[in-house]
């Protein structure tokens, strides 16, 4: 069976509906049939799979959407009215959280404001004032950092527009020992930091690249020779591949630090 993965906010997570018999791409606006009502989202891929016994029905996708489906969708000024009636609420309830971005169901049975907060907020007052006041079901979703970075997007240090707007869909993982391993930790974490307050997403693109360079290095601390001297490797370049190695003088307190190629030799051919 041919399913597609749909989303219907950029910040919400992803549901899989069947494809049947209909010719759609990636990126195509659909209409689908939820528990909540008619919801108009957008697919984001396809896969084969095989379904199990007791797996839960999975419910096609209706029809790819029209020009009136989308004109039905609310505007920005009326989710920007939504958003800012719902702050007042957060204002006056006294709430830790910050809004970032409200979904209209295309049936109108459901809104869904997506807000960021440090740790868990109870919107139970909230939720009731809301519902009393767009006679509709309300439902809020807490989001990270980094779906609220995309939402409201900005530039990135590069001075161009921040990746997760632009072309990442999945966030993966990012650790310091990439940033180790790019050699940039030295820089402060505002410089390897996005605008999420985490770490970059490009340090990724070239870690399997400085990967390899960096098994070419000899490690810090090992013995090495250089010109017939003994030496201890203290430090490492890996773009330049190179190496800063520490060499003991006459006294025992005196020792120097040269800078070695580790491709000098085959330079010199």
């Amino acid at each position: 069976m041919k399913v597609a993965s749909v989303q219907f906010a950029p910040w919400d997570k992803k549901y899989n509906f069947s494809v049947g018999d209909l010719k759609l791409e990636i990126n195509d606006d659909v209409v689908v049939d939820t528990e909540l009502g008619l919801e108009l989202g957008k697919i984001m891929d396809f896969e084969e799979i095989t379904p199990g016994e007791g797996d839960a029905e999975i419910k096609p996708i209706l029809r790819k959407a029209h020009p009136g489906d989308l004109e039905k969708m609310p505007d920005a000024v009326k989710k920007q009215e939504a958003i800012e009636y719902c702050n007042e609420l957060v204002k006056k309830l006294e709430l830790p959280m910050k809004l970032v971005d409200v979904h209209f169901s295309l049936s109108g049975s459901k809104i869904n404001f997506a807000f960021a907060a440090d740790g868990r907020v109870d919107f139970r007052q909230l939720v009731k004032d809301l519902t009393t006041h767009f006679n509709t079901g309300i439902r809020l979703t807490q989001i990270g950092s980094r779906d609220e970075a995309r939402i409201n997007g900005d530039c990135g240090h590069c001075g161009r527009g921040l990746c997760c707007q632009t072309f990442i869909k999945e966030f993966s993982s990012i650790t310091s020992e990439m940033a180790e391993c790019e050699q940039v930790v030295h820089r402060g974490s505002d410089r390897i930091s996005g605008q999420c307050g985490r770490l970059m997403c490009c340090l990724a693109y070239e870690y399997e690249g400085y990967q390899e360079l960096g098994k070419k290095l000899p490690p810090i601390g090992a013995k090495v020779n250089v010109d017939g001297q003994r030496g201890e490797v203290v430090g490492q370049h890996v773009l330049k591949q190179s190496v800063d190695v520490k060499f003991r003088g006459e006294k025992s307190d005196e020792y120097m630090i040269v800078e070695v190629d580790i491709n000098r030799h085959n330079k010199k051919k």
